[in-house]
């Protein structure tokens, strides 16, 4: 524990702090809680009335703000920022009316080295993130995705169960990927895209009806309030204007435009990848 930064009242100093006492009061407010069985790298911050939960692993050069909950088990790896109030390993608690049923508690969350965490994230359990993926304030990344290297995720984006993004890829403001979304590398989804996963929209009595996400191939692009149906594949290099609803699928670098989606032109060579 050696190196490690916790905020706390100058009159509360402690030099056993990290090793005898992580249950920090000033009066009678609790400044922070780290479980003893916690494992905290040399040099990592933590600000104040932050939780680290038992077994939770952090490396080396974390810096985590204010109000922070991390859950048991959770893995940080070196050189993350989390920012304030934000939740990592929340278990899924769906309601009494949803399809979903509570699966076993699902395993904790890895957060891959050099990634960064905006004001209010929350990640589920279940979920891995490759490193130097970039988490904008406000989103929510729920159970079971798997979020690639150096992705982008935008300010107030919420990635539905089961969400896999590939590498390089970039989700802008306040899009929604339903659960069972596939999105390749490189793709680029622009602000307020909206994606489906239901034709029946949840009376699905016949055993046979199954949720499927569209699919967003390599390096595709999707514009801003497009709104795909489930389903749907989104070929590579294809242009998706804005405001477009896909219906059906695309061919590869293809512009799609209007409601419903049609072909329109090739797109242009010097905008391929």
């Amino acid at each position: 524990m050696e190196g490690v930064t916790i905020n706390r009242s100058d009159s509360y100093y402690d030099e056993n702090l990290m090793v005898k006492n992580r249950n920090r009061r000033v009066g009678d407010v609790l400044t922070n809680y780290i479980h003893p069985l916690a494992s905290l790298g040399a040099g990592c911050e933590i600000g104040f009335f932050s939780v680290v939960g038992k077994n939770v692993t952090i490396g080396s050069g974390v810096h985590i703000g204010n109000c922070v909950t991390i859950h048991p088990g959770s893995v940080i790896r070196e050189n993350c920022v989390i920012g304030d109030n934000c939740v990592i390993g929340k278990q899924p608690h769906p309601g009494a009316t949803s399809r979903r049923r509570n699966d076993d508690d699902l395993r904790p969350p890895v957060i891959g080295r050099g990634c960064v965490l905006g004001s209010g994230v929350v990640l589920y359990a279940g979920l891995t993130m490759d490193q130097e993926v970039m988490v904008g304030d406000l989103a929510s990344v729920r159970e079971r995705c798997a979020i690639r290297r150096r992705v982008i995720v935008g300010r107030g984006v919420a990635l539905e169960n089961d969400v896999v993004v590939g590498e390089n890829a970039k989700i802008q403001t306040g899009a929604y990927l339903t659960a069972h979304t596939v999105v390749g590398a490189g793709a680029f989804i622009a602000p307020m895209v909206i994606t489906t996963n239901d034709n029946r929209m949840g009376r699905d009595e016949d055993s046979s009806c199954r949720l499927s996400g569209p699919r967003i191939d390599k390096n595709a692009r999707v514009g801003a309030g497009a709104l795909l149906l489930p389903g749907v594949a989104i070929a590579p290099e294809t242009f998706v204007a804005a405001g477009s609803l896909v219906t059906g699928d695309t061919r590869p670098g293809a512009v799609f435009m209007g409601r419903p989606a049609r072909y329109v032109r090739p797109v242009p060579e010097v905008e391929k990848r």
